[in-house]
């Protein structure tokens, strides 16, 4: 069977079709880089790593573009609110600049725990004003813009089929009491001039006046710099939706007179409590550090989103990544027992391919690879087809190894579950830290303690 993709525009799923034979251009939003990216916003990049993995495998050359958000833009996708940029500096008492650069390391950090393949061109919002301005100025000789109040907007009225990806009806739209200089509800701002803030650090001599400019349109320019005028694939949260994609999409197509992107995909929410999504700015904000304090391994919580189609919520807990850990650990175990030099099973290669070949289907994906541990196929033949699964799934089975666990190390393991047993969190909290000083790190398990390797 070929790729197929839920294709948001279409609402549908589709049999993929590059525009150029065996060649995809693939754009993904990235981080707003104001703060640690919490463990929902990189569901997201998980997801996106598993696309273009599965792009590979089916043979495409994939040409991978990542947005950084450096510039100020404001906390609501509809220019309202605070300015993140500003947010984080006046948080931790430093530059704007400082903040992006501390946080976008932070990111790529990350990513790398999670073994996400790094994108072809990071495209930093900072080194792109140039392009911003240009295709502002596009706009602007098209008739798509209007100036007021000192800000530059588009006029989403004069896009025909504005709001096309959510299938809304925007034909009555009112002015917005927040922003008077609005004549359409949905209109956004391309660049500022007038910013809310005294203390705006980020702005460029323009056309249009120093300032700086709107969220929206970083995306529309650098996505079209590096990958056309028109490409194929464009990826994000669900959240970015209704505003932030919506408008990627009235911009680009009104100033290259054509449709801009052939297949959106969106992935849903990481959920948590009562089905409430996480947050930067909510109480609920989980980083891999965090996950990392709680004795989780950052593959761990891979495993945990692979268990659930990129589509749907995922719900999450703590119980739910340590049943993650355990099974992950069991693939571990099984895999150094049965490790040797095989052939990859056609047959199950095939079935794991149609799976994940149908919109990512990696629940599925891994059914079949539990399928092979089970079945009767030669332990070395298991391991060379689980390997060969992989390259999707993203777990680094190939470069475990067996680690001889130091006496030490496991002396204090064991007094520090005596310690758990008993309550005692400070003794507990300090054994971890010498296990941790030694070079290793401890989880929490059913039966009691995992050890691995720092």
């Amino acid at each position: 069977m070929g790729l197929v993709l839920y294709n948001t525009l279409t609402r549908d799923k589709e049999t993929f079709k590059p525009i150029k034979k065996n060649e995809v251009g693939l754009y993904t939003c990235g981080p707003t880089v104001y703060h640690y990216a919490h463990i929902g916003n990189l569901r997201s990049f998980i997801f996106e790593d598993v696309l273009k993995r599965v792009l590979l495998l089916n043979k495409f050359k994939v040409k991978h573009v990542m947005n950084i958000t450096d510039v100020g833009h404001l906390t609501s996708d509809a220019d309202q609110g605070e300015d993140k940029m500003l947010k984080g500096a006046r948080r931790e008492k430093k530059t704007v600049w400082e903040i992006a650069e501390f946080y976008t390391k932070a990111f790529q950090d990350d990513l790398k725990k999670l073994n996400i393949i790094a994108p072809n061109k990071w495209a930093k919002a900072t080194d792109h004003i140039k392009e911003q301005i240009s295709m502002i100025q596009t706009l602007e000789k098209k008739g798509f813009t209007y100036t007021a109040g000192g800000n530059v907007y588009f006029d989403t009225s004069k896009s025909k089929d504005y709001g096309k990806l959510t299938n809304l009806d925007f034909e009555s739209q009112a002015r917005v009491s927040k922003d008077k200089n609005k004549k359409n509800q949905h209109d956004f701002v391309l660049w500022f001039t007038k910013s809310k803030f005294d203390s705006q650090e980020m702005k460029w001599d323009s056309p249009f006046g120093v300032g700086y400019p709107g969220w929206h349109i970083e995306c529309s320019a650098m996505a079209s710099k590096y990958l056309g005028t028109q490409f194929d694939i464009h990826c994000g949260g669900i959240d970015h939706l209704p505003i932030h994609h919506t408008n990627e999409i009235a911009q680009s197509e009104a100033a290259y007179g054509k449709k801009w992107v052939n297949y959106w995909l969106h992935n849903e929410f990481l959920v948590i409590g009562k089905g409430e999504r996480m947050a930067k700015s909510g109480d609920n904000f989980l980083t891999l550090s965090v996950l990392g304090d709680k004795g989780f391994d950052p593959l761990v919580y891979r495993y945990f989103c692979l268990g659930t189609s990129y589509r749907n919520p995922l719900m999450y807990s703590e119980e739910a990544l340590v049943s993650s850990g355990n099974a992950l650990r069991k693939l571990h175990d099984k895999l150094l027992e049965i490790k040797g030099t095989g052939n990859v099973s056609k047959k199950y290669l095939k079935m794991f391919i149609n799976a994940v070949s149908d919109d990512l289907n990696t629940p599925k994906g891994l059914a079949v690879m539990w399928e092979v541990l089970g079945s009767t196929l030669k332990d070395e033949d298991k391991y060379a087809t689980i390997i060969e699964f992989d390259s999707i799934l993203g777990l680094g089975l190939k470069s475990l190894k067996k680690e001889k666990i130091p006496a030490e190390v496991v002396k204090l393991a064991k007094e520090r579950l005596k310690a758990r047993n008993e309550k005692n969190w400070a003794e507990s909290d300090k054994l971890r830290n010498q296990i941790n000083g030694l070079g290793w790190d401890i989880g929490d398990t059913k039966e009691g303690y995992e050890l691995r390797k720092s």
